[in-house]
């Protein structure tokens, strides 16, 4: 991952620090093992304090980290020649080296040159990025990452983002940029109680933006963050004005099915693969996460091996098309999963959202959306959809652009791309409100 190139003038940094206030307390103490997140007893519907929340793991917790490296024990080389049994043992090898001569220390500077806080919403202490532009008019933007990815996903898109001015763009593009982590994820505290699901969730990211003073903002997502995002538009759509998908949710009806173009047909292939052969992780963790749970807590090897294949099989890896998400960035993504111990955690989010997504396309279809959308799909998705698909569901689509490069991690892969299209998709947005806090 690139060196982090966001600043926040002090001005901006001071007026992010007023807003800071509210109700409720967040902090970490070292314990059992991991960073762990202090229990709070207010419980509120409404967002309660908003603190900063700088991030210091202890030194115990890094040494302990590389010891279990040394000792990793690994099974067997894979008796076949391709990737159909999982991570091959060299390529994992290869991962856990370059984890083991990775700095934390410059990846948790690099963080806490972002503004970074916790605020407590439904009972649960949620962290989040939160960069404001020094444009005057820029628009409020909600960034929200899925698995097995992390806020990281966007560390490279908040520098042009938030001043576009100093990355060679236009101050009418500007962004103030909102960037939570899931319930469960990096440093967002994870649930003690079923119920986090994708609904539950978008309400909280509403509350969120309203503590922040946000009446009107747009919203972007790809993987989970498309179903939160997606929600979020259907729960509040006078607030969301306008909503980017890098992973429109739209399935094809049993028809399309009948006399699909080549195009169509060629998707619908790929969508079937993955699900028979590529999605078996997600059965897993939507059926028995806590089992899984031990063996990602437990093992850095374990959780590298269960993250890393999915890095690399959701990716780009085309040589011409950059190489894929690289060794530094998902290990940085990895160590965040490891040191905050939300292995376990993140899993359990399957078994919520799972229970709670439409179980056809016909389900779907009945749950549309108003907002104004547009969708940016990248060749490397596993899951593709079809414009026609989408517009059944998606009721205002207002552009839908093919990307020659790039996969289900453009915020990593193609963040230049992601920064483009994210421009693009909420000039309609701006000239319907400024976005800035009331």
């Amino acid at each position: 991952m690139a060196q982090n190139t966001t600043t926040t003038p002090k001005n901006e940094q001071n007026k992010q620090n007023k807003q800071a206030e509210g109700i409720g307390r967040a902090e970490q103490t070292e314990g059992a093992g991991r960073t762990e997140q202090t229990e709070q007893t207010e419980e509120t519907g409404h967002a309660g304090r908003i603190e900063p929340f700088p991030l210091h793991v202890p030194d115990r917790e890094l040494t302990l980290l590389r010891a279990r490296l040394d000792e990793a024990r690994l099974p067997e080389p894979e008796t076949v020649p391709d990737t159909s049994q999982g991570i091959g043992l060299n390529r994992l090898r290869t991962l856990l080296d370059t984890w083991r001569q990775h700095d934390w220390r410059a990846t948790e500077d690099r963080w806490n040159a972002i503004p970074h806080y916790r605020a407590r919403i439904d009972g649960l202490n949620i962290a989040f990025w939160y960069v404001c532009s020094p444009e005057p008019t820029a628009f409020a933007l909600l960034l929200t990452h899925g698995w097995p990815g992390s806020v990281l996903e966007f560390e490279n898109v908040l520098g042009p983002l938030t001043d576009p001015v100093a990355h060679g763009g236009s101050a009418a593009d500007a962004f103030h940029v909102v960037v939570p982590s899931l319930p469960g994820f990096g440093f967002s505290e994870r649930p003690r109680e079923p119920g986090w699901q994708p609904a539950r969730t978008a309400r909280a990211w509403a509350e969120l933006m309203t503590a922040l003073g946000y009446e009107r903002f747009g919203a972007h997502g790809g993987d989970w963050g498309a179903y939160v995002s997606t929600e979020l538009a259907r729960q509040v759509p006078e607030r969301v004005a306008g909503l980017h998908l890098t992973m429109p949710l739209a399935s094809p009806l049993p028809e399309d099915r009948h006399a699909p173009d080549p195009a169509e047909r060629r998707m619908l292939e790929r969508r079937d693969t993955h699900l028979a052969d590529g999605y078996g992780f997600g059965m897993i963790m939507a059926t028995r996460p806590q089992t899984l749970g031990y063996s990602l807590l437990d093992s850095p090897a374990g959780l590298a091996a269960w993250l890393g294949e999915k890095f690399d099989a959701y990716a780009d890896t085309r040589p011409e098309a950059g190489g894929g998400v690289s060794l530094t960035q998902q290990v940085e993504n990895i160590a965040l999963y490891w040191l905050t111990g939300t292995g376990a955690s993140s899993a359990r989010w399957y078994w919520e959202a799972m229970r709670w997504v439409p179980r056809s396309a016909e389900e779907e279809i009945a749950q549309p959306v108003t907002t104004p959308t547009a969708c940016s799909l990248f060749p490397a998705e596993p899951w593709p959809t079809a414009r026609r698909w989408a517009e059944r569901r998606y009721h205002d689509l207002r552009s839908w652009h093919e990307m020659d490069r790039g996969g289900h991690f453009p915020g990593l892969e193609q963040p230049d791309l992601l920064v483009a299209e994210l421009r693009a998709a909420f000039q309609h947005a701006r000239q319907s409100t400024n976005g800035r806090p009331q």
